[in-house]
């Protein structure tokens, strides 16, 4: 495509051309002649192209055995070359010999760039720590954390093997644990929250036996299982903890109100708090003795005289079917003019006109009414006279049944 030129050597040495080559095909005559100066120049600027490539180590020359040049590493691969070979151990810089055409070679020339660390590689078959990756700070932090880990639960692991075998490492293994041990960890929490479950269930069911069934069958019902009443106390005690006022703390206030020598008579006391709140004497009636004050009896039929009480309370008690029955009751053991307080929840008063009035019926009149509470009614009565033996109809409270939750 192009002619032959011909060249001729500088000065230094340099081999140049003699003119510019003309493409084939071109006259010679064609082209203007080419001035002294002109190619002077032309001259000029191509020594000084060849020394810039000479010195480079990509002019003609470079490599002794005819090797291709290489290129200048840049900057950033100079400063890993750098780095590694700072790092590197002094044994690992010796010049390796090796047979070639002039003997032994030198050391790999500075202008080969270093393949610079990368991060997370896979250190050499030889294992040596000079040759693994260097970590980052963030890198070496989470390492000496992670190992920090390790070693606490290696430690923890080690003291309950030392607990459970008494210290020794050998001999035989440790006895497994007993099937009824208390489990620990995950399988304590999944337990505790199962019997949980299983408590409130069976609080529900007995809420229900005693509110659907008379005061007989309550009385049969805590005999042949007396667990069955502290279930029911504790989950009767966590549902009415959730209220902003307990009704008995309510009860006592008034009672403290009151002369110390009237004599209170307590149906359904539960844990006895109202004897152990005021200086009264209380005689205390419940299914079940969960203190020794306990008279334990139906309420229906407790072991008073007539007419002996001053006070009767029926604190969250009135519970059962034969409603009328037990009021009528404590018509029997207040003196006249002796003084009735109920404490029931709210909900469970269907129509409070019809519950009044029936209350007239058993005897009793209405002195105060606190419905201030949305959670439990508070109601006075005082002792008028003997009930009347006929069925009152709108002596009627809904069963306080729980839902499932």
């Amino acid at each position: 495509m192009f002619e032959e030129e011909e060249w001729n050597e500088g000065a230094d040495g340099l081999a140049l051309p003699r003119a510019v080559p003309a493409l084939r095909g071109e006259a010679k005559g064609s082209q203007p002649p080419v001035s002294a100066a002109v190619e002077r120049k032309r001259r000029q600027r191509l020594e000084a192209t060849l020394r810039r490539l000479q010195a480079a180590g990509a002019g003609p020359g470079a490599g002794g055995d005819g090797e291709a040049a290489r290129k200048r590493p840049g900057k950033r691969a100079r400063t890993a070359r750098d780095r590694t070979a700072a790092e590197a151990p002094l044994e690992g810089r010796q010049p390796q010999h090796g047979g070639g055409a002039a003997g032994t070679e030198a050391e790999v020339p500075p202008a080969v760039p270093a393949e610079p660390p990368r991060r997370n590689a896979e250190p050499p078959a030889g294992g040596s720590e000079a040759a693994a990756p260097r970590l980052t700070r963030k890198q070496w932090r989470n390492k000496q954390k992670n190992k920090r880990r390790q070693e606490k639960l290696k430690a923890e692991r080690n003291a309950e093997r030392n607990a459970d075998g008494g210290g020794c490492s050998g001999g035989a293994a440790p006895e497994p644990p007993a099937p009824d041990a208390v489990p620990t960890g995950r399988s304590a929490a999944l337990r505790a929250r199962m019997e949980e479950r299983l408590l409130a269930a069976r609080f529900r069911y007995i809420n229900e036996r005693l509110y659907t069934g008379s005061s007989r069958d309550a009385v049969e019902l805590f005999q042949s299982d007396p667990e069955a009443f502290q279930i029911y106390h504790r989950g009767f005690a966590q549902q009415v903890g959730r209220w902003p006022q307990n009704p008995v703390d309510r009860i006592i206030q008034r009672l403290r109100q009151r002369s110390a020598s009237l004599v209170v008579a307590d149906f359904g006391c539960g844990d006895c708090k109202i004897a152990s709140s005021v200086r009264n004497k209380v005689h205390c009636f419940d299914l079940v003795p969960l203190s020794p004050l306990v008279t334990v009896c139906d309420m229906a039929k407790v072991p008073l005289a007539d007419e002996s009480v001053d006070i009767a309370v029926f604190c969250l008690a009135l519970m059962g079917t034969n409603l009328q029955e037990i009021l009528e009751e404590a018509n029997r053991v207040l003196k006249q003019g002796g003084t009735l307080m109920v404490a029931e929840v709210a909900s469970r008063f269907e129509d409070l006109r019809a519950f009044m009035n029936a209350m007239a019926q058993l005897g009793f009149r209405s002195v105060n009414k606190d419905l201030s509470s949305t959670f439990f009614y508070l109601l006075e009565f005082t002792k008028a006279g003997p009930p009347r033996r006929r069925p009152c109809a709108g002596l009627r409270l809904l069963p306080c049944l729980y839902k499932r939750r």
